[in-house]
């Protein structure tokens, strides 16, 4: 009876300890199926989605993936300007006043046309002293001319002849004095404004271009060392940048150039070295080199400030690379996003290399062509830090 007592708690003693060890067997067993599903969404997690409200609102460029020369390269700040063998500064040649303005500013002006009229007292005295030189020269040849025939006929002496040739003499060399001091005013002789009268005159383009700058106004007095008309072919431009003298003997001529502009976020310019200073500035020990660019839709314009990544010696191998604001830093690493359909962009890792100018080297992760988020990866990158801050506070 003893035994059978020991037996029956035996038994119970078994039973609970079954019970206690079931809830835990069980959370073991479905603990790789929970696992699982949390990593079902690990394909997603490289996708961004954008509310399309949002998306609206949400200014996004994108530019492509490059491929351009690498190896060892300097970068130089600089300032756009024209080019100086199509360009031309316009004044008046003399002290005048504004009388018509025929040009104005960012017009396209052919050589030869008519950009103001003027009127100058100066001017006008200098032609009436043509004219009278010019009367007076015309009259004293005509008398030579009939002193000589009546001294042929030995009508009148030849002492009588001689007087009016040397008048004749006196009167050319007062139209040529006249002539010069017309011509030294820098206005054509024969000109006369449209019948604007003798002190009338035209200023004209020297060369075909765009009217970049106009000071000329309506009845003002100008002076010949203040310019009226900045007239430049501006189809191409010259950027001049200056490097440490270490840097420009490297540099050689005809060599290609990758340039960027801050006024144009996400664009960057092809140019070509067009000449290295030959003489080395004392106070900041630099080299002014020119470069030369192609601008043939207007968007540059002289005055911009500039960014150039120009090549040192030989040319070398080449290097991938994005725009700076391409490529956003997360905990993880560097990303770039890539836009896929609609609302959809993709957050992808990438190998982070040299600053050159307004890009970045890009090591891995990207390929040539592929086109890449650049204004606008800001907020993207906010957005997947948004979403990874409500993941965590919906796991606690």
């Amino acid at each position: 009876m003893k035994s059978l007592h020991v037996l029956l708690l035996c038994l119970l003693w078994v039973c609970a300890c079954k019970r206690e060890t079931a809830p835990h067997e069980e959370e073991q067993a479905h603990a790789p199926e929970s696992e699982a599903h949390a990593h079902d969404g690990g394909e997603d997690e490289a996708l961004v989605r954008i509310d399309p409200e949002m998306l609206r609102d949400l200014r996004v460029t994108t530019a492509p993936v490059q491929e351009r020369p690498g190896g060892e390269g300097v970068t130089a700040l600089g300032e756009l300007g024209v080019n100086e063998n199509a360009y031309a500064e316009v004044a008046s040649p003399i002290t005048a006043r504004v009388l018509s303005l025929l040009a104005s500013p960012g017009e396209q002006v052919k050589k030869g046309q008519s950009l103001v009229e003027l009127q100058s007292p100066e001017l006008g005295k200098a032609r009436a002293a043509l004219q009278a030189a010019q009367a007076r020269a015309s009259a004293a040849r005509q008398a030579a001319e009939r002193k000589r025939t009546l001294g042929a006929e030995r009508i009148v002496a030849e002492k009588e002849v001689q007087a009016t040739e040397a008048e004749a003499a006196t009167a050319e060399a007062e139209l040529a004095a006249a002539r010069s001091a017309l011509l030294a005013l820098g206005v054509e002789s024969q000109e006369a404004a449209n019948g604007r009268g003798a002190a009338g005159f035209t200023l004209r383009s020297p060369l075909a271009g765009t009217v970049i700058e106009r000071s000329a106004l309506m009845g003002q007095m100008v002076e010949p060392s203040r310019t009226l008309f900045h007239i430049g072919d501006l189809s191409r431009l010259w950027l001049t940048v200056h490097a440490f003298e270490r840097d420009a003997v490297r540099i050689q001529h005809g060599a290609l150039a990758r340039v960027t502009f801050a006024a144009l976020p996400g664009k960057d310019f092809a140019a070509k070295v067009g000449f290295v200073g030959q003489r080395v500035d004392p106070a900041s020990r630099t080299i002014p080199v020119r470069l030369e660019l192609d601008n043939p839709d207007g968007m540059l314009r002289p005055g911009m400030s500039a960014s150039a990544f120009i090549p040192l010696g030989e040319p070398g191998a080449t290097v991938i690379t994005v725009p700076a604001a391409a490529l956003q830093r997360l905990e993880d690493g560097w990303f770039a996003f890539l836009p896929r359909s609609g609302d959809t962009f993709e957050r992808r890792a990438v190998g982070r290399g040299r600053t050159l100018g307004g890009d970045v080297e890009v090591l891995s992760g990207l390929t040539p062509g592929e086109q890449v988020v650049v204004e606008g990866a800001f907020l993207l990158k906010a957005e997947v830090e948004k979403s990874r801050g409500q993941g965590e506070h919906h796991e606690h």
